[in-house]
């Protein structure tokens, strides 16, 4: 029998939370399929249910074939945020849970075991069992007349795994200490108007070859689709039909390497590097980092003000009759490492940097060293090596940070410094892999962290780098080798 795999994300970073004015998919309109041996096809309709419904199922049940639950705190702390973040919704849909319907002869009755969403599922039960044992807000929700069923968990929270009881135990720590943060009102929401979609199946080879399919749906969605997902709804409240439609269609007309290229090898690397971490692979598990502050969501955060502020000139700017005449527009000043504003804002940002790497040519006027940098990191031997390919993305990352914070002042010198640091790494190594670029961009000198921090260019530019005494002899960095001997940063 198939173990189910699939790494279950918590709402904010997987399903995205969604207002039932705004679903993932309509389950009224949607077919989920399935074929058997005979290959006939079956349809399967799903039911949207809500928290209560779900918890509440004496038939439910989570097998013993299932994975060992591993939800870390990240992401029980994400999901609690969303269910804060969402109460005033009127729906939030946090996902499909599979069941495989069959009989127990142990209990002697029909049960529904739990074939996909054990993870999501077992993190609510633990949520309902911190709501039933806080004693204020139980009392909260007497006087609020709101009637809360009390749920018999002794039965589906019996496991034997080690790693998880302990990650049971843990997570349920952490879930009393921030159930202080719900009232009766975000109680009710709970239960009430968070909601999963529901899919039963009778037959257990049907119900893991479901499975399967969705699992290799996940596998081919990519982040980017996520993030997709979640700026959009976050558009809803405060963009026409026309600009949404816009927005979707300039961004579905992106070619997909293009879109992969902006993320992965450069926004992703550029952040976290900036930020002191790690960056080698931009996974589903890495969108958090691309999704900051609505406009249109009033945080009481002093920090938020700047940006808020921001985008609303632009946008009275932008849609004020004057530019009827004057046919002026006013970009948003983007900022690599800026907070990200959620929306319309996010998709406008990720087009003006797609564009700015397609157009990664520094125009560099006089003869000098900058010059012949540029000119041999694009013709010398090796450049198409893998490691060499690490490397330059490492470079372009660095002059792309550098040109979208200082634009084009003192260009030169800066070029000079970000080859001197970059190509460092390829003259010392043998074999140069994504991880030993990523563990350099992250050692001193630490390049990204010093450019962010910089108010000036000179910060920057006045950065103490090594001479090197040995190098690695290769015909095919030869030209490089040569660069650095002409700058005096290789002592012989």
């Amino acid at each position: 029998m198939p173990n189910p795999t699939l790494e279950e994300q918590p709402c904010s970073n997987f399903y995205g939370g969604i207002n039932s004015n705004v679903p993932l998919f309509d389950v009224s309109k949607t077919d989920f399929e399935t074929h058997d041996q005979d290959n006939a096809t079956k349809k399967i309709e799903p039911q949207v249910i809500p928290i209560q419904q779900l918890l509440f199922d004496e038939q439910l049940r989570i097998p013993n074939y299932q994975r060992p639950y591993k939800w870390s705190l990240k992401n029980v702390n994400d999901l609690l945020n969303d269910i804060l973040l969402f109460k005033e919704k009127p729906a939030y849909r946090l996902g499909t849970i599979v069941y495989h319907q069959n009989y127990s002869v142990h209990e002697n009755k029909t049960v529904n075991d739990i074939v996909d969403g054990q993870q999501r599922t077992i993190t609510l039960l633990l949520i309902a069992l911190a709501i039933q044992n806080n004693i204020t807000l139980q009392q909260k929700l007497k006087s609020a007349n709101v009637d809360v069923k009390r749920i018999e968990l002794t039965d589906k929270l019996k496991f034997t795994n080690n790693l998880s009881k302990h990650n049971i135990r843990e997570n349920y720590r952490e879930i009393v200490r921030r159930i202080v943060d719900f009232d009766a009102k975000t109680v009710e929401f709970f239960y009430k108007k968070c909601e999963v979609v529901k899919v039963v199946l009778n037959d257990i080879s049907e119900a893991f070859q479901f499975f399967d399919s969705q699992n290799a749906r996940g596998v081919d969605l990519n982040p980017h689709d996520l993030l997709k997902a979640f700026h959009l709804r976050e558009m809803m409240d405060n963009t026409s039909e026309a600009e949404r439609i816009k927005i979707v269609e300039s961004w579905e007309n992106m070619e997909l390497t293009k879109l992969k290229n902006t993320f992965a090898n450069f926004l992703f690397r550029i952040r976290n590097w900036a930020n002191g971490n790690t960056a080698r692979r931009f996974t589903k598990a890495d969108i958090s980092i691309f999704k900051g502050i609505s406009p249109n969501i009033k945080e009481p955060y002093p920090f938020a003000s700047i940006y808020r502020i921001s985008h609303f000139y632009i946008e009275g700017y932008n849609n004020d009759f004057n530019r009827n005449i004057d046919q002026k527009h006013l970009s948003y000043p983007y900022q690599l490492d800026q907070v990200v504003i959620n929306g319309k804002r996010f998709f406008e940002m990720i087009t003006h940097y797609a564009d700015a790497i397609k157009n990664l040519k520094v125009p560099i006027e006089k003869e000098g060293i900058a010059k012949d940098i540029l000119k041999v990191l694009d013709n010398y031997d090796g450049m198409h090596r893998t490691g060499d390919k690490y490397v330059r993305n490492l470079f372009n990352c660095a002059l792309m940070y550098y040109i979208d914070k200082f634009g084009l002042v003192e260009i030169e010198r800066a070029i000079e410094r970000i080859f001197i640091w970059a190509y460092t790494v390829r003259l010392t190594q043998h074999a140069v892999q994504l991880a030993t670029v990523d563990n350099y961009a992250l050692q001193e000198p630490q390049v990204f962290k010093t450019i962010k921090n910089a108010l000036q260019p000179n910060e920057f530019l006045n950065l103490k780098l090594k001479g090197l005494k040995d190098t690695v002899e290769s015909a095919k960095t030869e030209k490089i080798k040569n660069l650095f001997k002409q700058l005096n940063y290789i002592y012989e």
